[in-house]
């Protein structure tokens, strides 16, 4: 019943203020927050919002460098994983959602059918930049404007289909494995999120918009294609028989970027 898309931009317009430095401190505490990694001291950042996607001191997030190693695009939890089966994703225990309509188009959806998926869950305290999984090009992106419930385990065990009603922004890859997809889901206090390739905003008031991009930017693997303005949760896509996982990786794991979570099948 809250006007989740009103409270969300009026968040992000008092974080991107200098008014919301006062609160970095009480952030920091709140969230337990790693400042040490951080590039600059929170000093020196001009609003909460700056300090909330801030970048990290080089080499805190090596990349895994096997070559057929694909790696986690971002610090997040694993909170699901597994197989698109029958064009059906795991959202939580007893709860599932149609892939079509997380896309938002039946052809994409049809592409990822009975493919991997891992949705990896951002918290407050995690470095919220988004980074490519493996080296691809960029083919293209959807915006799906949508509702804006929070992603935390509330959202998650209350409302069904919660990620395929939620804002997205989906890049697409091409990589040597097929067709990837990363879905950004945006959330309640999620100011935006953005992306390097393109202009494209979140939460602005803006129809959908499924975009093809004929010379789309060639990506290496971990390198920034974009970042969240407050927390939410990334979805990564696979074709079938595009990859394995890592044996032990699970419901629960904790990610940093860079780290490996599954190799390439040729």
């Amino acid at each position: 019943m809250l006007p989740q898309r009103w409270l969300s931009r009026q968040s992000g317009r008092w974080a991107a203020s200098k008014w919301s430095r006062r609160a970095i401190p009480w952030f920091i505490r709140r969230y337990n927050i790693a400042v040490e990694e951080a590039e600059k001291t929170w000093q020196e950042y001009g609003s909460l919002a700056d300090f909330f996607c801030r970048r990290l001191k080089p080499g805190l997030r090596p990349i895994c460098p096997e070559p057929n190693g694909i790696v986690s695009p971002v610090d997040a939890q694993v909170s699901q994983m597994g197989t698109a089966s029958a064009g059906r994703l795991i959202q939580a225990k007893g709860i599932n959602y149609s892939l079509e309509q997380l896309l938002g188009d039946r052809t994409k959806a049809e592409s990822f059918a009975g493919g991997e998926f891992v949705t990896l869950y951002l918290s407050p305290r995690d470095y919220h930049r988004i980074h490519a999984p493996l080296e691809g090009r960029v083919t293209g992106y959807a915006y799906w404007p949508g509702r804006l419930y929070p992603v935390n385990d509330l959202g998650v065990q209350g409302v069904p289909g919660l990620f395929a009603r939620n804002e997205r922004l989906i890049t697409y890859l091409q990589t040597d494995v097929g067709q990837v997809a990363l879905v950004k889901v945006g959330a309640m206090m999620v100011g935006s999120v953005r992306v390097t390739y393109s202009n494209v905003v979140s939460n602005r008031r803006k129809p959908a918009q499924l975009v093809s991009l004929q010379e789309g930017p060639d990506l290496e693997k971990g390198e920034e294609l974009g970042f969240f303005q407050f927390g939410s949760t990334v979805i990564l896509l696979f074709e079938p028989g595009a990859v394995r996982w890592r044996e032990d990786l699970t419901t629960g794991t904790r990610l940093k970027m860079g780290e490996m979570i599954a190799q390439k099948i040729f």
